[in-house]
């Protein structure tokens, strides 16, 4: 539990004081009755009640003042409730590397698969985009709730020469800051979800998409795809088709994504659905002051209660 409006919790400083002023009445009230000696007029100045009972009303009106200030505070609870506006940027490495066969039957079709499938498990409400980056990159499907749309848009990628990490982000920045008519004042929630198997060699680098990312406070979720010892041929030549994880795992840190790898299909595909999971939701404060009130009600008549039955009279 938090509260939204916690300086007014300095008012419980008055209420400490009051208890204070009531501690100090009733040591007075001893001292003044001590100086009767005539037990008579003692017994009519200060009859005997149980201890107890005659604090009680003082408690229970203390504790109805302490939880009305800790209401004026606003509490409030941590609960989970679903992202609306929520946008999702796939961004998909279509470079020549993706031929590589080191997963089956390569990782293009491989990636294009899990992809799919993990844009199948949003949830209905959630805008999806794609965006395919080889040596540049572009806007495939704008961010759409129809994801079968974009699904059909995953199966038509097709491999480039080139890889454009830094302009694959920059492009999927642009496509959220299009996505409607309130994004440039009121953005909405936003992630990148970005796969690649190689190393950045055309465009903008990848530290300054990470640095107008995190302006743009979008989370950049990296998945370094492949085992990383696959060969490939380009133009008649063996090349190794490396993957620079390290520049991936900085992009995530930097823009509080996740940095994942995936050597095959399955961990691919696991991964997917553990982001998926991640982002179906988010948490948000909601007030409880209600609560607070009620408890405050149910302490004050409580209070006139205790104070009726035992001294016949309110407090």
């Amino acid at each position: 539990m938090t509260f939204l409006e916690p300086t007014r919790l300095w008012w419980l400083l008055l209420l400490i004081v009051l208890v204070g002023a009531y501690v100090f009445a009733q040591r007075q009230r001893r001292e003044y009755t001590v100086r009767f000696t005539n037990l008579e007029l003692l017994d009519q100045v200060a009859p005997h009640r149980p201890d107890l009972r005659r604090h009680v009303p003082a408690a229970l009106f203390t504790l109805t003042l302490g939880v009305l200030i800790a209401a004026m505070a606003v509490p409030a609870m941590p609960v989970e409730a679903p992202r609306e506006r929520a946008t999702i940027i796939v961004a998909v490495d279509v470079s020549l590397s993706m031929a590589a066969t080191d997963i089956e039957p390569d990782r293009l079709e491989a990636a294009k698969e899990s992809a799919q499938g993990f844009v199948e498990t949003l949830p209905d409400r959630f805008n999806v985009g794609l965006v395919a980056f080889s040596s540049t990159a572009t806007v495939v499907s704008s961010p759409t709730q129809d994801h079968q749309a974009v699904i059909g848009s995953i199966e038509n990628l097709r491999l480039g020469p080139g890889t454009a990490i830094g302009e694959g982000v920059f492009a999927s920045l642009e496509a959220i800051r299009t996505f409607d008519e309130d994004s440039e004042e009121d953005p909405p929630p936003s992630a990148i979800v970005l796969l690649s198997d190689g190393e950045n060699t055309s465009g903008r680098e990848i530290s300054q998409a990470a640095a107008a990312a995190g302006e743009e406070e979008v989370p950049v979720s990296t998945i370094a795809f492949g085992s990383g010892a696959a060969m490939i041929e380009i133009d008649g030549y063996q090349v190794p088709a490396d993957i620079d994880k390290d520049a991936l795992r900085g992009l995530a840190q930097d823009t509080e994504g996740h940095f994942y790898e995936a050597a095959n299909e399955t961990e691919l595909t696991e991964v997917y659905e553990d982001i998926g999971s991640s982002l179906g939701t988010e948490f948000v404060h909601e007030e409880i002051v209600t609560r607070f009130v009620l408890v405050a009600i149910v302490l004050s008549m409580a209070t006139a209660v205790t104070s009726l039955l035992w001294f016949q009279r309110l407090p």
